[in-house]
């Protein structure tokens, strides 16, 4: 399972493709994120957690989406600015990307057969989706935009122990 997800190519915000395979043995937290959303203010709370865990392996990685109620309408530049100046953001950050759909974003379609929503659901229902993903063992953990940031502390602590 690893091995496939961290081959999968992705677009950073600043137009370098790369494959998250420089993050092998890592955990990674993927989020699809929105700058005008009202989940947008876990951003903080995300960069408080690449903060707190970075150095013990820890990944934050952000992915832009526009397809909740259009509410990532800008381009990179504008989204690098936005969370940046509003919420500190230094964790990488992802070109825009769907998630769901014919043209949903190959990362995304991994993550979603790995850890499907409620009831065995593949679709991501809104903004701020976090996938917890184990890479070291090959687990995904999904949760739902209404679980904060914060309260994953205790789940990321278990992980990195």
């Amino acid at each position: 399972m690893n091995e496939a997800l961290l081959q999968i190519p992705c677009v950073t915000l600043d137009g370098q493709t790369r494959t998250l395979d420089s993050y092998a043995a890592k955990a990674l937290l993927v989020v699809n994120t929105a700058s005008r959303c009202g989940f947008t203010p876990q951003y903080k709370a995300l960069e408080t957690l690449w903060q707190r865990y970075r150095d013990r392996g820890l990944v934050v990685l952000g992915f832009p989406c526009n397809q909740f109620g259009h509410q990532e309408p800008g381009d990179s530049g504008e989204i690098q600015s936005f969370c940046e100046l509003n919420y500190g953001v230094s964790f990488p950050l992802f070109a825009k990307v769907e998630v769901n759909g014919a043209n949903a974003h190959p990362l995304f379609e991994h993550l979603k057969h790995e850890a499907p929503g409620l009831l065995g659901t593949r679709a991501i229902k809104w903004n701020f989706t976090k996938f917890l993903v184990d890479t070291a063992h090959g687990r995904v953990t999904r949760f739902s935009p209404k679980r904060t940031p914060e309260s994953l502390g205790s789940v990321i602590e278990r992980l990195l122990a």
